[in-house]
């Protein structure tokens, strides 16, 4: 019994800690991947309601070996995409929508075919709101 009533202790806590984080993370999504193919990419709004900037630090997820935060941008009419090694910031009272094309999450090494219809956890770092937990749909798009 006492073994229920903690698992319930921490789970509130947990959830406590989830409503009061100054991040939301808004419209987590995936595309559905060809069999075989070894990335994928991850999109959202991150939407921060603090009075100070944050910073978006690491990721990761059970679906990929690892979860890099990249930018896409054209040089001389040649898309270029590159990680994002000291993260992202996130504007005080502000958001940064990660989209295709533009600024989006790469899950490398995928270990299965991300399948419309599904879903995943991601788990997001952030240096000062800490860690936050999604989870994205995969979609046909």
């Amino acid at each position: 019994m006492k073994s229920v009533s903690l698992a319930l202790a921490f789970a509130l806590l947990a959830s406590i800690a989830s409503a009061a984080s100054p991040i939301r993370i808004d419209n987590p999504w995936s595309r559905a991947t060809a069999p075989g193919q070894v990335v994928g990419g991850g999109f959202m709004t991150i939407v921060n309601t603090a009075n100070t900037t944050d910073r978006l630090v690491s990721a990761a997820s059970p679906v990929a070996a690892e979860v890099q935060i990249h930018n896409t941008s054209m040089d001389g009419g040649v898309m270029r995409m590159r990680q994002l090694t000291d993260g992202l910031e996130i504007p005080a009272n502000g958001k940064v929508e990660l989209k295709p094309r533009s600024l989006h999450l790469m899950f490398m090494q995928l270990k299965a075919p991300l399948e419309a219809g599904a879903s995943f956890p991601v788990q997001l770092q952030f240096e000062k709101a800490g860690t936050v937990t999604t989870q994205f749909t995969v979609e046909q798009r």
